[in-house]
C-alpha cells in the first residue's frame, strides 16, 4: 500500500516525538507547514524524482524560513533565498522539514563540539554521533528522514556515515554548488549527502548536481550513470605497516574482512604508499586551511569569542596568526603531494580505505577532544586538498552495535565509478542500514 506525501511527513513527525532526542535538530519547521506542502505540491514537483520526499539539511546550509546558525547562536541570521542544492531539492520535489545539529562551523569529526544536546548515535548512546554532520547522519540512522544534506571537508559526510552505518556520499570538488553554504574551508568543501543506500545517495546526487553561475568554485563535471558491479578493477590499499587504527584490533580485523570480500567480489587489491596521503592530511589543521576557518568565523570570534564552543575556538582562533608566507610554503608542498597521488592513480583505479580506524566514545572524546579527533581524520582528511570524490558504506556491525565502514575513494570526476564500487561492496554484505531495530513511530494525528 502506497503512503501520500503529507502522511510520510507526518510519519517523520512521529518518529522525532517517538525519539524524543534534542539534539538532532536546531530547528524544525511547524508540522502542519510541512504536511501543507506535502497536500500541496505542483504539478511539476508532484512528478519529480524526489517527489514528497522528506529531507533533512544541516544547519550551515541556507533554507528559507528557517535560520543558519552553523551551531553559534551569536551567528545566526535568516536566509533570504534558498542555497542553490536546497532549491534544487525542492524542484524535484523533495520536502525540508528541518535543520540538523553540527560540531559548531563545521569543525570537528565528533559531533561534540556544539553548545546544543549532542544527538544521540543511533547505534549506541555512549558513542559519538561523528560529525560536523551530526544530526544529519542521525535523523537517517534513526529512521526520521530517508536522506540529509551535510557538508564535507575534512570527512563530516563520511565519518558520521560510518559511526551511524548509513551511507555517506562526497562528490566531487565543484559538482554540488555551495553558494548558500556557510564555509568551513571555501577553498575545499562539498555538500555531502546521507542515505540508507547508495542507490538513494546517487537519486539525490543527480536532483542536486550541475554547474551553478552563483558559485565561484563551481565546476561543470559530468556525472556517468551509476552502474553494475565494475570488471578489472585495482583497489589501492595501504601497506600492512601503514594501517592505522589506534590499537582498535577489532577494526583493523574488521578491515582484512572486507578487503577479503573485495577480493572474493573480484577487485584485485595492490599495496601502496600511504606516506604522501598522510602527509596531506596533516596539512589540513596543521596548516594554513584553518585560517579560512577564521575567516568563516571571524565575525563572532573577534567580537565575542565566549560564543564559540572551547575546542571549537582553541582550533579557529589558531587561523589568526598564519602567515601568507606558511600559506605558499603549505600551497607548493600540496602541489608536490598531488603531483605524487597522480601518479599513485596511474596504477590504481580507486582506494578502498576504513572510513575511520576506530570510534571512540563521548566519554574519551571529552577527555581528550583534539588528538582524538586528529586520529578519526586519518584516512579522510586528505581527500578534499587531493580533489578527489569518496563515498562512505558499513562493512561491519558487531553485537554490541559497534559499527565499522569501508571508503571507495576516486579521482575527482570518477564518482560513478566509485559509487559503483560501494554499491556492489555494500549489497554484498546484507548489513542492514542505520539502528538494527528502529522503534516504530506514534500513530499520526
Amino acid at each position: 500500500m502506497s503512503v501520500s506525501p503529507a502522511q510520510t511527513i507526518k510519519n517523520c513527525y512521529a518518529r522525532i516525538r517517538a525519539l524524543a532526542d534534542p539534539g538532532i535538530f536546531i530547528s524544525l519547521r511547524e508540522e502542519a507547514d510541512a504536511v501543507g506542502e506535502a497536500q500541496t505540491l505542483s504539478a511539476e514537483r508532484a512528478h519529480g524524482p524526489l517527489a514528497g520526499v522528506p529531507v533533512a539539511v544541516k544547519d550551515n546550509i541556507d533554507v528559507v524560513g528557517l535560520p543558519t546558525t552553523a551551531a553559534c547562536p551569536a551567528f545566526a541570521y535568516e536566509p533570504k533565498t534558498d542555497a542553490t542544492m536546497v532549491a534544487r531539492l525542492k524542484s524535484a520535489g523533495a520536502i525540508v522539514i528541518g535543520k540538523t545539529n553540527l560540531d559548531q562551523f563545521a569543525t570537528g569529526l565528533v559531533g561534540t563540539r556544539t553548545p546544543h544536546p549532542v544527538p544521540r548515535n543511533a547505534l549506541r548512546g555512549d558513542l559519538i554521533p561523528g560529525g560536523s554532520s551530526s544530526g544529519s547522519a542521525v535523523a537517517v540512522a534513526a529512521g526520521i528522514v530517508p536522506i540529509a544534506l551535510g557538508t564535507d571537508t575534512a570527512g563530516s559526510g563520511r565519518g558520521p556515515a560510518m559511526f551511524n552505518n548509513i551511507v555517506g556520499l562526497k562528490p566531487s570538488l565543484g559538482l554540488v554548488s555551495t553558494h548558500g553554504v556557510l564555509p568551513a574551508c571555501r577553498t575545499l568543501d562539498c555538500v555531502s549527502i546521507f542515505a540508507r543506500c547508495v542507490d538513494d545517495a546517487w537519486a539525490v546526487l543527480g536532483a542536486i548536481a550541475g554547474y551553478d553561475a552563483a558559485d565561484p568554485y563551481s565546476r561543470e563535471r559530468p556525472i556517468a550513470a551509476l552502474g553494475n558491479a565494475p570488471t578489472a578493477c585495482t583497489l589501492g590499499i595501504p601497506r600492512a605497516d601503514q594501517r592505522l587504527f589506534f590499537g582498535d584490533a577489532r577494526a583493523a580485523s574488521d578491515y582484512d574482512a572486507a578487503l577479503g570480500r573485495l577480493k572474493r567480489l573480484g577487485y584485485a587489491l595492490a599495496e601502496i604508499d600511504m606516506a604522501p596521503f598522510y602527509e596531506t592530511a596533516r596539512l589540513l589543521y596543521e596548516g594554513p586551511w584553518v585560517a579560512e576557518r577564521y575567516v568563516a568565523a571571524k565575525s563572532v570570534i573577534e567580537k565575542d569569542p565566549s560564543a564559540l564552543h572551547p575546542v571549537t575556538r582553541e582550533i579557529i582562533g589558531a587561523g589568526a596568526t598564519l602567515r601568507a608566507t606558511d600559506a605558499f610554503e603549505a600551497f607548493y608542498r600540496l602541489e608536490v603531494l598531488r603531483r605524487t597521488a597522480a601518479d599513485v592513480f596511474k596504477t590504481i583505479d580507486a582506494l578502498a580505505l576504513p572510513t575511520a580506524p576506530t570510534v571512540y566514545t563521548i566519554a574519551q572524546v571529552n577527555a581528550d577532544p583534539i588528538r582524538l579527533n586528529s586520529n578519526l581524520g586519518t584516512y579522510t582528511n586528505f581527500v578534499n586538498l587531493l580533489d578527489l570524490c569518496a563515498i562512505a558504506v558499513p562493512a561491519a556491525l558487531h553485537a554490541d552495535a559497534t559499527p565499522f565502514g569501508v571508503s571507495i575513494i576516486a579521482p575527482g570526476g570518477q564518482d560513478a565509478l566509485a559509487a559503483s564500487i560501494a554499491r556492489h561492496f555494500h549489497a554484498d554484505t546484507g548489513l542492514p542500514p542505520g539502528a538494527p531495530v528502529l522503534r516504530a513511530p506514534l500513530p499520526a494525528n
